[in-house]
């Protein structure tokens, strides 16, 4: 291929570049919603996580919420702030700091999740309950060729919705 000749595809024709937009969309519709309980969609990612699986470390979030050591640091210590997560030593090592939900942290998550699953619905109501199945397979055998491809495996996908998660019921709920 010479220099002066254009890419065989546009960036618009292309799969990957299909994926980035609709993932953007998702996240900036989350976001606008969430701004309205007080938290970023990063910080929803810790809370939801850590009401599927308390007692994680910052380093086990991190890999499960795909960000950085570093990222996940600051993501605790603002949660931690806010008065919505603790972070207490590990019984087993000196070092790790396993993190839970307050009930503060609890409440919170149960008014994001409201949000957050609104958007998703509003996606999901475009689609048939077929186009839906197929849609969620389509994108986790793409996940799955890709993960084997790289010799990388992902974290596992949860397969808990929110309202099938045993939530504590929040005070005044």
């Amino acid at each position: 291929m010479e220099w002066d000749e254009p890419p065989p595809a546009t960036a618009v024709s292309r799969l990957g570049h299909s994926i980035k937009r609709a993932e953007q969309a998702l996240i900036r519709e989350k976001t606008r919603a969430l701004r309205d309980v007080g938290l970023s969609v990063p910080q929803y990612t810790v809370l939801f996580t850590l009401a599927e699986s308390p007692g994680l470390s910052g380093a086990q979030l991190a890999r499960r919420c795909m960000v950085t050591p570093q990222s996940m640091a600051s993501l605790l210590l603002t949660l931690e702030a806010k008065g919505l997560i603790v972070r207490e030593q590990s019984d087993v090592h000196a070092k790790v700091f396993q993190c839970r939900l307050t009930q503060s942290g609890w409440v919170l998550l149960h008014r994001a999740d409201a949000v957050a699953l609104a958007v998703e619905q509003r996606l999901a109501a475009v689609f048939t309950p077929a186009e839906s199945e197929e849609f969620r397979s389509l994108l986790e055998r793409t996940v799955a060729i890709l993960d084997d491809e790289t010799g990388r495996s992902a974290p596992p996908a949860s397969s808990a919705s929110p309202a099938a998660l045993h939530w504590p019921q929040a005070a005044g709920q």
